[in-house]
């Protein structure tokens, strides 16, 4: 089984990522992982902290000569900005975090609540998620992650390739699909910003090349939708996730919301098995399991929760009212979301693929696909 776990704390020496049940004989590169620990760097409305760190990740378990061995994999970053051991303890917690939570929880300083609660921890699960995207490269499938909407404004992606949306997002600074908005978003950040407050947003993810049933219908936790769910809504500061039309589906009759089927024999060497859909409002998912279709799916990230002007608050030991403590941030971290969750899709899609061909070797898995795409096609 695919899994990961992360260790470290947001100002502490290093990140960690583990990553067991990654099969043997893939070959890896560092280049591709940093390109997107760049990416979670950037973003317009990003604080001072991304212009200190330079993310770069190193292997350092489980490979040999650039080659995957089966077993566990350790990937590190390591924090320029160290310096956890000279932090005083915060007094006063911040609506929004787990301050006040997290210190009551463990009887312990707010201190040490919030740097393993930052967000700084998914500079890792970015890593892990980069790594396994190079195993999925092997079997066609592909992912894109980028901006809908920012602080209540809609950004309407434009229709093309995966290879022309990569470069329309990487041209924006928003990482949208639609650059031309920029400007619009880019002013409103910087409003917000003068007024000591912040922005949230929806960012959306697309995996395209996926076979039918990664996943299963059989038992309620080993659903992909649930799967899926659950690791993104395990991201800090993300409130909600639909896949497909997601809430939209409530809303309509189910003549508007159910995917027809359609079986063209031209396109049964694609991944869809020639089972074609006018729609995907499912989302690329049915019965917990994958369609053939793309997969789509979103979350609601709510704005940061340290304020430039601070809400009320109390001193935890005085419990005095007084305004929350402020810890250095971003005005809008939408852009950087949309790279984590990006990442995160990826591994759980990659762990589906592993539990439905095996994760002993990348040779064994490639048979086995193959196998199951011939017998598909036959079905």
């Amino acid at each position: 089984m695919l899994r990961y776990w992360t260790a470290g704390e947001s100002h502490g020496k290093t990140l960690i990522a583990l990553i067991d049940g990654f099969p043997a004989g893939v070959t890896l590169e560092t280049d591709s992982i940093d390109v997107e620990l760049r990416r979670r760097q950037g973003g317009y409305g990003r604080g001072g902290r991304m212009r200190i760190e330079t993310d770069k990740v190193e292997l350092l378990s489980g490979v040999w000569h650039n080659t995957t061995l089966g077993s566990p994999i350790a990937l590190q970053v390591v924090n320029r900005d160290y310096k956890l051991e000279r932090l005083e303890d915060l007094e006063r917690p911040r609506p929004g975090h787990g301050d006040l939570t997290g210190a009551v929880k463990f009887l312990g300083p707010i201190r040490a609540i919030l740097e393993r609660a930052s967000a700084r921890e998914t500079t890792v699960r970015v890593a892990a998620g980069a790594l396994v995207r190079q195993l999925l490269e092997v079997f066609g499938i592909r992912t894109i992650g980028y901006v809908v909407e920012l602080g209540g404004v809609k950004i309407e992606p434009r229709a093309g390739t995966l290879e022309e949306q990569r470069t329309w997002r990487d041209e924006s600074e928003i990482y949208s699909l639609n650059p031309d908005q920029d400007d619009e978003i880019k002013k409103l950040i910087d409003e917000t910003g003068k007024a000591g407050d912040t922005l949230g947003g929806v960012v959306e993810v697309r995996v395209e090349g996926l076979p039918f049933g990664l996943g299963t219908h059989a038992q309620w936790d080993r659903k992909l939708d649930g799967r899926l769910a659950q690791a993104v809504m395990a991201v800090q500061a993300i409130k909600g996730v639909e896949i497909g039309l997601g809430f939209e589906s409530a809303r309509r009759p189910g003549s508007q919301v159910h995917d027809p089927i359609i079986f063209d024999a031209e396109k049964t060497h694609e991944t869809s098995l020639g089972y074609t859909r006018p729609t995907n409002n499912a989302g690329g998912l049915e019965a917990g399991m994958t369609n053939g279709q793309p997969l789509v799916i979103r979350a609601a990230k709510k704005p940061i929760s340290t304020l430039r002007k601070p809400l009320e608050s109390i001193n935890l030991a005085t419990k005095e009212s007084q305004t929350a403590s402020y810890e250095r941030s971003d005005v809008c971290a939408v852009s950087a979301c949309s790279v984590i969750v990006e990442n995160v899709v990826a591994f759980e899609i990659a762990a589906a693929l592993t539990e439905k061909f095996g994760a002993d070797s990348l040779q064994e898995m490639q048979a086995r696909y193959e196998l199951f795409q011939q017998m598909a096609r036959q079905r």
